[in-house]
């Protein structure tokens, strides 16, 4: 702190002019203000923009970490170029000291993430902390910066500035080098042309920055960095260009270890600048308690960010075994589909000569044998309505099902089903069964035997579930608030065993049946309803239940808009 303020106390004028803002005189080379401040500000925002993509992700903070250094850099060394100053270029000269290797420690670090996919380890933060560490204690120093000439108006550098900044440079490079080499002879998957492209613009990024100051420094011709500086645009585009190929990471380990070391760093550096032996102690033991501790915190967030890849890794074992059950899911509707369909044809034909000798087509037969027949002809009917019941939710889960729409009477379509019905109707004798339809037009747009399906399904569900009482079918036309439209409204109403509050959210779901509906009919599968809202809703209609609870019946009403 004393050196620099010795700076600002003794500015030491050169014979240059004074510039204004601090950027802008008439000594600096036009080429100066042309290779600095719009430099300056593509960088600055070229990774700025590469941040806001993702600013959770690692490489991309880091890529803005070393755009920030480089235009920081940049921005210090316009100033050094107008100043006239001693004061003022020695300080600006120390920071750029300070500020250039943090590119190339940017720059390796970027790499390392970017190929291994993960943070890097603490060693290496270690390795290249101590390395740099050197360069920070040692700037404010007669080391980097020995003096001033106010004759040539530049600094007078030290063995910091002229050799150990450009070893320590020149180590992060080879590093690089090394590390890019090693990856691309260890790389089996194919990941070789990525490491390659990306090792490549970083090595002529540091490259073309570094020679030219390194042939400026030693010649004292300051010219020549200005030819490095115009490509470096050129190749934070390329990084930019290589890193969406990567994958990002979590920051959390980085921060807590990069906290972690810096404070480490602050503290240690106060056993350099002792004021007593006293001071010498205090600082020892903080500096150790405080490594005990942040080692401690370095394992416990580390191990949390395991943890959190473990339940990420899980998780993406969980995503793909959800896929090959929805795979094996799939694979089920298409043989539920073909063995019911290879059962429909045997069953139909059980059917139908059952049917057949029932009605005395074969012959005549007893009491006895009529009734055995009679069984057989129930029990195809009923396994051949649960067949097409599942027929048609395999249908449904593949996508298969078929509309043919045609212009059709509802009323028509509702006499049709009751007739097919009536042997089911008449045979409820504790049922009073009534029918009745407004006088006006029922024409509606569908498919004349799916639809017929819900409606047979609809009303032989009342019939099914009302021991005794009453079903009452209706077909209503309810004109639309506004314009000529209508809407068809079909209900079919009952008093039978009702349905409990519970059960009706999941009424029209696949094998949902009402808790007491076993009790009144053990064949119902639970699929009928489901498969009667699917068709419904694919004529672009409206089903629901109403119900005010179990014992007091229930009402199922569909609606479709009139053609």
């Amino acid at each position: 702190m004393n050196f620099i303020n010795s700076f600002f106390s003794n500015p030491g004028f050169c014979s240059d002019p004074t510039p204004h803002l601090f950027l802008f005189a008439d000594k600096v080379p036009p080429l100066v203000y042309y290779s600095h401040l719009p430099i300056t500000i593509i960088s600055f925002f070229l990774g700025l923009f590469i941040l806001l993509k993702d600013p959770k992700a690692l490489p991309n903070r880091i890529l803005f970490s070393l755009t920030l250094a480089f235009s920081a850099w940049v921005f210090l060394d316009s100033i050094f170029w107008a100043s006239n100053r001693g004061d003022v270029i020695m300080f600006v000269w120390s920071l750029q000291i300070l500020v250039e290797p943090l590119i190339y420690i940017s720059a390796l670090y970027l790499i390392d993430v970017l190929v291994k996919k993960r943070d890097i380890t603490f060693k290496k933060k270690l390795l290249i902390a101590l390395v740099y560490l050197p360069i920070v204690i040692l700037v404010p120093t007669s080391l980097t910066l020995s003096g001033f000439n106010t004759g040539s108006c530049l600094s007078e550098e030290g063995p910091i500035a002229l050799y150990y900044t450009y070893g320590v440079e020149l180590f992060y490079l080879l590093w690089i080098l090394y590390f890019s080499v090693k990856e691309v002879i260890k790389e089996k998957t194919g990941g070789r042309r990525e490491i390659i492209m990306l090792s490549t613009g970083i090595i002529a990024l540091l490259l073309c920055f570094s020679i030219g100051n390194i042939i400026s420094s030693s010649t004292e011709d300051w010219t020549y960095a200005q030819i490095g500086l115009f490509t470096m645009p050129v190749f934070f585009g390329f990084l930019i260009y290589s890193i969406v190929k990567f994958k990002t990471f979590n920051i959390k380990l980085l921060a807590t270890q990069a906290l972690i070391t810096g404070t480490a760093i602050l503290i240690g550096a106060q056993l350099f600048f002792p004021s007593s032996v006293l001071d010498v102690v205090l600082t020892t033991i903080t500096f150790i308690t405080f490594l005990i501790s942040g080692v401690f915190l370095v394992r416990s967030v580390k191990r949390e960010v395991e943890q959190r890849e473990k339940i990420e890794q899980l998780a993406t074992g969980l995503q793909k075994a959800n896929n090959r059950l929805t795979e094996l899911d799939k694979q089920k509707s298409e043989f539920v589909s073909f063995a019911t369909h290879q059962l429909r044809a045997p069953l139909t034909a059980m059917k139908g000569y059952a049917s057949m000798i029932l009605e005395g087509d074969l012959g005549t037969m007893g009491d006895p044998l009529r009734e055995a027949v009679s069984r057989i002809f129930e029990s195809s009917k009923t396994l051949t309505n649960i067949v097409d019941d599942y027929l048609n939710v395999s249908r449904i889960e593949l996508g298969t099902m078929k509309y043919t729409l045609d212009k059709l009477d509802l009323n028509e379509l509702v006499k049709s089903v009751i007739g097919e019905l009536r042997p089911n109707i008449d045979a409820k004798k504790d049922v009073a069964f009534s029918f009745s339809a407004d006088p006006g037009d029922y024409i509606v747009s569908a498919d004349r035997d799916k639809f017929k399906q819900v409606l047979a399904n609809v009303i032989d569900n009342s019939l099914k579930y009302t021991p005794k009482g009453f079903v009452n079918v209706s077909l209503e036309r309810i004109a639309l608030p506004a314009g000529p439209g209508a809407t068809i409204r079909f209900m079919v109403k009952d008093n039978g065993v009702g349905i409990a509050p519970e059960v009706m959210p999941k009424l029209f779901n696949k094998f949902s049946r009402a808790n007491n509906a076993s009790a009144v009919n053990i064949h119902g599968t639970g699929l009928g309803l489901f498969v009667a809202k699917d068709v419904v809703l694919a004529h672009h209609g409206k089903i629901w239940a109403e119900s005010e609870g179990e014992g007091k019946g229930s009402a199922f009403i569909v609606e479709l808009a009139a053609a």
